[in-house]
């Protein structure tokens, strides 16, 4: 089905199962076609035989006696909403690995992560996309939100989804996804549906139509930054701002992920990895863990690392009561009222040296990686709550005694706590060093 309107910006995909719900996906393809937009709907359907024998067999034709009856109709009605897509889903399939039948297994748990890969690869493999508009249960949300994870941050993408009230993180991952909860199930045209459906086509064609303008042609260069490193970030930001593009990113799990995200997407010249504290709480069972693939994007690519110690020297959780009764008896801070902080101790400053150790010794690439003697955050210098020089001791010795040092990857011992402007300016000098 050619779709007519503008290329020079990229097509609008709407992509679901059309087998089960057709009638919204051609109602948001109709309503974005309707601004001018060019359209590319993609059926997702994990069992597509039946919209391959409705073209032969009038016995499903909605038109024919067999409407009368209403399960033959309704069977009818979903081949023929496979049929409208521009794209099928065998054809889709056909870019799994193993092939379309890896796909149409007759199971459906199987199906649909089959064509979830087979999705991605489709998806990632075409150079017409301007953005994508996915809708969904949970089980097409999962289907979906892989691939588009997969493309790069900034290009739209929308998912109306009945799970979009929940947690999405797992979803929406490191990603800049929009999740737009459907209010009733993504299962019929009603006076809710319409409207909610509506003002998701509207959104992804009004993206489209208008593109932000391109920022100031300098290179980008990735910053990690907690409250507790704010001064030596900001420190750091303010020097380089004049001939870099500073991205600075919450190391609260997701922004550690977010941050690798594009440095494998290309869009990062170099990193300032200053706060490493997501690592704390992938040892001591924190909530803000960036998980086990922390810095597996910097040795995957190579691109210059700056790296330190800041904030290891707390895990993070909510709330007192949230806190696993194993750690009864630890030094804890009071954050907030939803987070409160735990030091780390000298064990799992180890664990946390010996984890950090094993990836720098990944990466190929030109690493520098300073080390605060006189503190890793605002909390852990003298006279604060935090302080503690044995603990942080333990930790640099590990890292000394289990890197890897070359010409290329080198470990620094500084006198100064990470927010002091001197430890900052070794920072940028180091940087000067790995990107000259």
């Amino acid at each position: 089905m050619a779709d007519s309107g503008s290329t020079d910006r990229g097509a609008a995909y709407v992509v679901g199962t059309f087998d089960t719900k057709g009638a919204e996906l051609r109602y948001v393809a109709d309503l974005i076609r309707a601004t001018g937009i060019e359209v590319r709907t993609v059926d997702l359907s994990t069992h597509p035989e039946g919209a391959e024998s409705a073209a032969t067999d009038p016995a499903t034709d909605p038109a024919g006696d067999a409407a009368a009856d209403p399960t033959t109709a309704h069977a009818a009605v979903a081949d023929a909403a496979v049929a409208d897509a521009a794209v099928s889903a065998r054809e889709v399939a056909s870019h799994h690995p193993a092939g379309a039948d890896a796909v149409f297994t007759g199971d459906r748990g199987t199906a649909v992560a089959a064509m979830a890969i087979a999705f991605e690869r489709f998806l990632t493999g075409r150079d017409d996309v301007g953005g994508v508009l996915g809708l969904g249960g949970s089980g097409g949300t999962a289907l979906i939100s892989p691939a588009l994870r997969a493309l790069p941050v900034g290009l739209p993408k929308l998912v109306v989804s009945t799970v979009a009230g929940g947690d999405v993180s797992g979803y929406v991952g490191a990603s800049d996804i929009a999740m737009l909860h459907s209010v009733t199930d993504v299962a019929g045209l009603n006076r809710i549906s319409r409207q909610v459906l509506g003002n998701g086509a509207h959104a992804l064609a009004g993206m489209l139509a208008h593109r932000v303008p391109a920022a100031a042609d300098k290179p980008a260069v990735a910053l990690t930054m907690f409250g507790v490193t704010t001064p030596c970030v900001t420190a750091v930001a303010e020097q380089l701002v004049d001939r870099y593009d500073p991205l600075v990113f919450h190391a609260v799990g997701t922004g550690g992920r977010a941050m690798e995200k594009l440095v494998d997407d290309g869009q990062i010249t170099a990193v300032l990895d200053i706060t490493t504290t997501e690592v704390c709480d992938l040892i001591g069972g924190g909530v803000f863990s960036a998980g086990e693939q922390r810095l597996d994007a910097i040795a995957r690519t190579g691109v210059p690392y700056v790296g330190s110690c800041g904030a290891l020297d707390m895990v993070n959780f909510g709330a007192p009561d949230t806190v696993p009764a194993r750690y009864a008896g630890r030094l804890f801070y009071h954050h907030n009222p939803q987070i409160t902080l735990m030091r780390t101790n000298r064990e799992e400053n180890q664990r946390i040296g010996e984890f950090l150790a094993g990836k720098l010794n990944a990466c190929d690439g030109p690493v520098r990686f300073l080390l605060p003697e006189g503190g890793v955050s605002l909390l852990d210098a003298p006279g604060q709550p935090f302080h503690d020089a044995g603990a942080d001791q333990v930790l640099f010795a590990t890292l000394e005694r289990l890197v890897v040092q070359t010409a290329d990857r080198r470990l620094v011992r500084l006198p100064h706590n990470i927010n002091d402007p001197k430890f900052s300016n070794a920072l940028v000098a180091a940087f000067e060093e790995v990107t000259r």
